[in-house]
């Protein structure tokens, strides 16, 4: 099968000067409304992958995502939000981006062109068989990540990736590829659009399932979370009433006394 860029391809839509700009946005949304039907047509790669991420996980892994530009930004997110969702140590999911912590608020010209510093990035996380990683690029072609993966192919260490062209370069070196075909962007070439949005949508599902199978929900609720704010605080005091039957006040000294919200269950119902 001939490798075609449908991220690349020419918009749906043509003289989007002329627009206004209630024509401009609902013509986005239009075409963002299509992205989840994307995501569905892949659930089987999804769970495929996911699972052998919880199975190294419980093994003592970790998951590590590797991506360059947008892509990369986007593993950094949501690697950064596991810890305060989810209580796990910030080294469990981690997040990597060419040209390094800079290049998340400033683009570093060439760096995904490397095909040497992604794997030297994963080394410096000493890197090793027991983990899982992910490449992340729209397009499937960037070097940084695919010589990346091959290296991680070559040491025994499992691949996956998530990208939004078909039978990609990164697709075919990864052992459970994600491929999310969301075709050509509004503004064409412009992937961190509909790509970006398939990106995310993915990224949630992988890493919310996998902490749900940690056993890092209970009911549907956060108990693990980090109660770093007001707001946490006050869910997690909610939590505590509704499963408890008590009053808001016991709530806030349950809290206060055993840290989080799972300890106080646990505790309380000792």
């Amino acid at each position: 099968m001939t490798f075609i860029k449908t991220t690349e391809q020419d918009s749906n839509y043509s003289h989007l000067e002329k627009m206004s700009v209630n024509e401009l946005l609902l013509s986005i949304n239009k075409e963002d409304q299509t992205v989840a039907f994307a995501v569905e047509k892949s659930i089987k790669q999804i769970e495929n992958l996911t699972t052998k991420v919880v199975e190294k996980l419980k093994n003592g892994g970790r998951l590590f995502y590797i991506g360059a530009g947008t892509s990369g930004r986007l593993g950094i997110v949501d690697a950064s939000e596991c810890p305060p969702t989810f209580g796990v140590p910030h080294e469990l999911v981690v997040g990597l981006i060419a040209g390094g912590d800079i290049a998340i608020k400033k683009a570093v010209e060439f760096a995904e062109d490397s095909t040497t510093k992604g794997w030297g990035d994963l080394q410096n996380q000493k890197i090793s068989d027991k983990d899982f990683v992910i490449g992340l690029a729209a397009s499937g072609t960037t070097p940084y990540v695919i010589s990346a993966l091959e290296k991680c192919n070559e040491n025994n260490i499992l691949t996956g990736c998530i990208t939004c062209n078909k039978k990609s370069p990164l697709a075919e070196v990864s052992k459970f590829p994600i491929e999310i075909i969301v075709g050509p962007e509004f503004v064409t070439g412009s992937s961190r659009m509909k790509a970006g949005t398939a990106q995310k949508l993915v990224l949630n599902m992988i890493s919310t399932a996998t902490m749900i199978q940690l056993g890092k929900v209970i009911g549907n609720k956060m108990v693990d979370m980090q109660l770093s704010n007001n707001k946490l605080i006050d869910r997690g005091e909610k939590m505590l009433v509704t499963e408890l039957n008590i009053d808001q006040k016991t709530a806030s000294e349950l809290l206060n006394k055993y840290g989080n919200v799972r300890n106080a269950l646990l505790n309380f119902k000792k």
